[in-house]
């Protein structure tokens, strides 16, 4: 069994194969992001640069997580196999399919980009316009890429904790399919599968999963089970036109209904109520590929839309069950090109065009049909980045981008990275500096709580580390200090029922008094350390990682110095695999996270907590393999938001086909 998870990309490199290379094929020489072979091993990465780089020219902070990887960690949702890398953490109110916050490096959830299949997620309906990864499973997921630090110069707004690039199964074969079927505790079941083929001309694939489950109570104290439900399709389509011409089709699609607890009468305390929730998302791309100057420029055009639509019911309701609906729309046109300027030298640029829109409202007993708030917004973005090996082993990466904003006007950021592998790429030497920026959102700027003078969040960020393989690359230590300062974040500000046009003028408008409004407000700092260490001891894999995050207030005000919310100070994870003689893989694994706060106050303390997983894998042959876990095995009771339910212990069994 391969490791569970990549500490970073050069450690998975040796850990996995020493040969790992891009596959030949007109999309994956054009270098784009979203083109990339996802069954790549982990000594290519593509997320840092936008295009397939070798990891150790790489300055960021990065974790690959390979197909070996996700299916070795049994995991159902993407959150729980990320939240077991360095520097990542997580609250989530419920089960698998509630709101789900993703945090790196103790910035803000909707300061992370995810990108799937070349496709920027994101909900402008949402209050911060983040991606709720709640709703996303593992499905049809091959590879995953986890860039640390500020990445706004090539991802644009929100990259300010990092960007998860995410790719679906790509096929090698002329014909090939696979099956995964899984079942166990609180009724759950998964079912997955998918079929396409590799030729000269064309390379597709079809997929479709179904995830059900009985769930248990969302509220912490409750009696009630909160089920939940999810059916996936996705698509892909890479057609070879001509030499060196090719056309990309990509679509995925996730339908999902989770059951929620509320405030129910009469007492308006949050407990056991039969509220749910549906949300839909689609993602859609077209892209062609094409090469110039004998392929020295690679050339990428792709269009991408995305959509959520949300709506959450309650049954018990009088007049109208729906208590809440938005939906939220991207488009995205953009131009990548990859120039190979001479040996070791590559320059990456590009540029964008983005078009936002929302629609929210929130129906009632007492305003069953209201009218819904509504606005659209558009960007603009270009930049431009180099690489180039200055000196055997050393290759620095700077870059520059520009961004203009309909509302709040333009944002000129840079970025760089320095990579020296030393020894023969025993020691590998990184330091990287980049910014951020989050343009406010839609919900931000021109909802009810709206203020259409906000200013874009900004971060400075900077890393350095060292990676070591020792005995031959059976041994491989790293560590990285990291730091990050915010500022101009926005926060909600209430409005007193004593409040003044004079003394706080964005509490009225049209002279009518209003709840509260969005400010640029806060500032933030983030610093800490993370260490991994992977070894490869024969038929034994050990993988461990420890993370300590200091994430402060440094608002001014009765919060000043208080940790952020929702942040443990340290977080650690411990795998280890046995394979035995007769090919029986069996996994002990541990995740650790430190005590933390759910307020801003920190008056409301979340207690640490470990949790134990054992998993096991057979392969039967060369096309079947039956696998099991016991997730929880100590059945620990913890919380990563306050009142909200966490799942016991639970056993789960499965089986794995390929053909």
């Amino acid at each position: 069994m391969r490791p569970e998870l990549h500490l970073s990309a050069a450690a998975a490199a040796l850990l996995l194969s020493a040969n790992g290379a891009l596959a030949e094929t007109p999309e994956i020489a054009a270098a784009a992001t979203d083109q990339t072979d996802p069954d790549l091993l982990g000594d290519v990465v593509v997320t840092a640069n936008r295009s397939a780089q070798a990891a150790d020219r790489v300055g960021q902070s990065v974790t690959v997580l390979t197909t070996a990887d996700i299916q070795d960690s049994q995991a159902v949702a993407v959150a729980d196999l990320l939240v077991r890398t360095p520097g990542v953490t997580l609250s989530r109110n419920g089960g698998v399919g509630a709101a789900t916050s993703l945090r790196i490096r103790g910035a803000e959830t909707d300061q992370t980009v995810v990108v799937i299949d070349g496709v920027k997620l994101n909900d402008p309906s949402s209050t911060g316009g983040g991606y709720n990864a709640g709703n996303l499973l593992v499905g049809d997921i091959a590879r995953i890429e986890v860039l640390r630090g500020a990445q706004s110069t090539l991802w644009g707004s929100q990259a300010i904790g990092g960007v998860v690039n995410i790719q679906t199964a790509r096929p090698r074969r002329p014909l090939e399919a696979s099956l995964d079927a899984e079942a166990g505790e609180r009724g759950t079941r998964y079912l997955r599968g998918g079929v396409g083929g590799a030729g000269e001309r064309a390379v597709w694939r079809l997929a479709a999963s179904h995830f059900a489950t009985d769930g248990f109570s969302t509220f912490a104290r409750g009696t009630e089970d909160d089920g939940y439900e999810n059916t996936g399709l996705s698509g892909s389509l890479n057609l070879k036109l001509a030499q060196d011409l090719s056309l990309d089709l990509r679509s995925v699609y996730s339908d999902g209904r989770v059951d929620i607890d509320g405030f129910p009468a009469p007492t308006y305390a949050f407990g056991d109520t039969r509220e749910y929730a549906e949300t839909k998302d689609l993602v859609a791309y077209a892209g062609l590929n094409f090469g110039l100057l004998d392929n020295r420029l690679s050339n990428r055009i792709g269009y991408a839309y995305t959509r959520t639509d949300r709506q959450n019911f309650n049954p018990d309701q009088a007049v109208t069950t729906l208590t809440f609906d938005a939906q939220g729309k991207n488009e995205r046109y953009e131009y990548q090109g990859v120039f190979d300027i001479r040996q070791g030298w590559v320059a990456t640029f590009g540029a964008e065009h983005e078009d936002s829109e929302f629609r929210s409202a929130s129906p009632s007993a007492f305003a069953p049909d209201p009218t819904p708030a509504r606005a659209s917004v558009g960007i603009d973005g270009a930049y431009l980045q180099i690489q180039g090996e200055v000196i055997d082993g050393l290759t620095l990466t700077g870059g520059v981008r520009r961004d203009e904003h309909d509302t709040f006007g333009g944002k000129t950021l840079g970025q760089a990275a320095v990579a020296w592998s030393l020894n023969q790429g025993a020691t590998v030497l990184r330091a990287s500096f980049g910014q951020g920026f989050k343009a406010p959102s839609l919900y931000q700027l021109y909802s009810e709580y709206g203020n259409t003078g906000l200013a874009a969040e900004e971060a400075d960020a900077w890393d350095a580390g060292v990676e070591q393989h020792l005995f031959d690359g059976r041994l491989i230590v790293s560590a990285t200090y990291f730091d990050r300062d915010t500022t101009n974040q926005i926060d909600y500000v209430s409005c007193a029922a004593s409040a003044t046009p004079a003394a706080q003028p964005l509490c009225f408008v049209n002279s009518v008094r209003r709840f509260g409004y969005y400010d640029n407000t806060a500032k933030t700092q983030a610093k800490g350390v993370e260490l991994a260490a992977a070894a490869s001891l024969g038929p034994v894999e050990v993988q461990a990682n420890y993370t300590y995050t200091d994430a402060t207030n440094e608002t001014p005000g009765a919060n000043f110095g208080r940790r952020l919310a929702r942040r443990p100070e340290e977080a650690a994870n411990l795998s280890a695999t046995y394979v035995w003689p007769f090919r029986l893989s069996t996994t002990v694994a541990v995740q650790y996270a430190g005590e933390s706060f759910d307020n801003a106050s920190n008056s409301t303390r979340l207690e640490p907590y470990t949790l134990v997983d054992l998993r096991a894998s057979y392969p039967i042959n060369a096309t079947l393999e039956v696998y099991g876990r016991v997730e929880n095995v100590g059945d620990e009771h913890y919380e990563t938001t306050r009142n909200y339910g966490v799942a016991g212990r639970g056993a789960f069994v499965g089986v794995r086909a390929r053909f």
